[in-house]
């Protein structure tokens, strides 16, 4: 009789993980990852997507370099992007959506700032004696960078009641390595607003 009770309550607890528990996503589709989608009021990739958007085309119309400068394209490295806001936001995954977009203008030259530790320990691989020393390439060929790409995301979040606001604003600027100065510069405002509704049963 015991044994049958222990089955039974085993069953029904079974029977209600089953039917009420958390359950797995099992089915999906592909989306347009251009489509804009608004689930949460979290930073997102729409929001990433227009600010790199924004940066690339302003830089690139911008009268520094909107027309070709002979052959020899503007050298830019990515720098540090940095997050000011109160949310866990990939800032590398900006930096390099701003990189991609330079990089298919065709007016820059890009230097990949993660790739360097790579980089170096390729040279001393190529310098210890297993590669042809005619063809081993080695420090001090790399071009240097003539532009230092940098930026700040900020927030600031506005909650009456069931009303939320919340305004995104990124500041890129882009420094003459030799000089120092600000070449060009320019900022990209989201503002986002959310209502929340009553739950209803």
């Amino acid at each position: 009789m015991k044994t049958r009770l222990i089955v039974s309550v085993s069953l029904a607890g079974l029977l209600a993980t089953a039917c009420g528990g958390p359950r797995a996503f099992t089915r999906g589709t592909y989306e347009d990852p251009n489509t804009i989608e608004m689930l949460s009021d979290q930073f997102n990739e729409n929001d990433l997507q227009l600010i790199a958007k924004k940066m690339v085309n302003s830089l690139a119309a911008s009268p520094r370099f909107s027309q070709p400068g002979g052959p020899q394209l503007p050298v830019v490295l990515v720098g540090r992007l940095k997050n000011k806001t109160s949310e866990h936001i990939d800032m590398a995954s900006l930096g390099d959506k701003i990189q991609t977009g330079l990089a298919q203008t065709g007016r820059f030259a890009l230097l990949d700032k993660a790739a360097r530790e790579d980089l170096a320990e390729e040279y001393e691989y190529q310098q210890s004696g297993y590669v042809r020393p005619d063809s081993a390439k080695g420090p001090g060929e790399q071009a240097s960078a003539d532009y230092l790409l940098t930026g700040e995301l900020a927030s600031i979040i506005q909650q009456v009641g069931n009303d939320k606001l919340v305004y995104y604003k990124m500041t890129v600027k882009l420094n003459n390595v030799r000089t120092g100065i600000v070449e060009w510069t320019d900022e990209k405002e989201i503002r986002k607003k959310f209502e929340r509704k009553p739950i209803s049963w």
